[in-house]
């Protein structure tokens, strides 16, 4: 597989997709990618009046920025056919915002399995918070509220392992409710088998066929059920997560 789960957008005083364009461009141009197929499901925007002026909107703020990397986009929501958009796709993104929402829309599509087969079978795939989401099995490490209730929690297990993006080591001045790393440990509890990385902003995991790294500017916090959680630098081969 060829996969770029990301796990952030934007920091503080960036532009959008500021900080990973680098690395999104190198994934594409390594890959031999000009066209993208963009999934937008996670955008709810309540500013405007319909779902499908959120996708319209969404489309154009990352197309203004894949049209500088030489990449063409087109958002999966204009497709009368999204399997068919799938099945035909080069290379495939998956946008951040509300998981729960985009999961729900995955299922409801049929998208979700069609996406998982392409992925398996070679074409690349990149996702950033949300669309890192759901390349794991599920999507019960996401941060976001439940705003829909999709079919399953399912997701397209890409990776073995779950991702929880976003992640921070501090519990907020005046926050009286758990930290994320207890929030996780709540996780483990309940599923010791399943590993989970704390990907914190700013970094993200590239996988190539066998082999993933952990790549951007930040450690990672890697949690398991009864063991301390580890700290893992950037460059490190983290493959053993994919067994």
């Amino acid at each position: 597989m060829k996969l770029l789960l990301i796990s952030n957008s934007t920091n503080p005083g960036e532009p959008y997709l500021g900080w990973p364009k680098e690395f999104i461009k190198n994934f594409t141009d390594r890959h031999h990618v000009r066209k993208v197929l963009f999934i937008p499901y996670a955008g709810v925007n309540l500013s405007l009046d319909s779902l499908n002026a959120s996708y319209d909107l969404y489309e154009s703020k990352v197309a203004a920025v894949f049209q500088t990397l030489g990449l063409e986009i087109r958002s999966i929501h204009r497709e009368k056919d999204p399997i068919d958009a799938v099945l035909s796709a080069e290379c495939i993104a998956v946008g951040g915002g509300n998981t729960f929402h985009l999961v729900a829309c995955m299922h409801q599509t049929g998208i979700m399995k069609a996406i998982r087969s392409r992925v398996g079978k070679g074409i690349p795939f990149m996702g950033w918070s949300a669309g890192a989401n759901v390349a794991c099995p599920s999507l019960r490490t996401t941060n976001d509220m439940p705003i829909i209730e999709p079919e399953s929690f399912s997701c397209m297990g890409l990776v073995p392992f779950q991702i929880n993006p976003h992640y921070l080591d501090a519990n907020p001045a005046g926050h009286g409710g758990e930290t994320r790393q207890q929030r996780i440990e709540e996780f483990l509890a309940i599923n010791r088998d399943i590993k989970v990385v704390g990907l914190r902003e700013a970094s993200l995991l590239e996988v190539e066929h066998e082999k993933m790294h952990l790549k951007g500017f930040r450690p990672l916090r890697l949690f398991q059920f009864g063991q301390e959680p580890k700290e893992i630098e950037q460059g490190t081969d983290l493959s053993f997560l994919l067994m």
